[in-house]
């Protein structure tokens, strides 16, 4: 489900028209780079977290599962929660200086 949410918002954040501007020379890409980290590093770090979880559950080290398992939960909420403020930032910035 959160992670659903955090696509949802980091698609939201990046469908925008001025995404697909070319960058000034000088200038570093970095809506370019996010989409980059987001669609193809975070997959690939979440399927390793998955397997050591699985790994460690053959084991019988549930507790240890269940202990990393919330602490991954939690850090997807924070990232999750900060995709929001940068959208909300976003808009209050545009509203205040329209």
């Amino acid at each position: 489900m959160l992670v659903e949410f955090g696509q949802a918002v980091w698609g939201h954040a990046l469908n925008n028209p001025g995404v697909l501007a070319a960058p000034a020379p000088g200038d570093i890409n970095t809506e370019g780079i996010l989409t980059f980290f987001a669609s193809k590093i975070a997959p690939i770090l979440l399927a390793v977290l998955g397997v050591i979880f699985i790994g460690r559950a053959s084991k019988g080290e549930v507790s240890r599962v269940l202990t990393s398992s919330a602490i991954a939960i939690i850090g997807l909420a924070f990232i999750a929660g900060a995709a929001t403020l940068l959208v909300v930032g976003d808009s209050l910035v545009k509203l205040v200086f329209k």
